[in-house]
């Protein structure tokens, strides 16, 4: 295991656990709905984004794009730990296996 899968699962246990204790858990929660909870963190950095990017209301040191995007991590975190999913190696060997492709993966755009 990589130093970062390591951490990731750390972080991803310790994320679940502050959903569990704060009752985010308290019924059997579908994977359509965890996704779209995903989903819901990336259009608000989106809207955050469309109003100029203005300090967090929750965490004022840094922009609404960054709190939204983490708040988005922090949902996949939750739904891996919840599920036993492997994001982190997933994720490092995704990422390997975009080195090698082709600029653009050999389309248009």
């Amino acid at each position: 295991m990589s130093e970062f899968t390591d951490a990731w699962n750390r972080a991803a246990e310790a994320v679940h656990a502050t959903a569990v204790e704060k009752e985010f858990w308290n019924y059997n929660r579908n994977d359509g709905e965890l996704i779209a909870l995903a989903h819901s963190e990336l259009s608000e950095a989106l809207e955050a984004l469309r109003r100029g990017d203005l300090p967090d209301d929750k965490i004022p040191k840094f922009d609404g794009v960054e709190a939204e995007l983490a708040d988005c991590v922090i949902r996949i975190m939750d739904m891996a730990a919840a599920r036993g999913w492997r994001v982190a190696e997933a994720l490092e060997a995704k990422m390997k296996f975009n080195k090698e492709r082709k600029p653009k993966h050999g389309k248009q755009f």
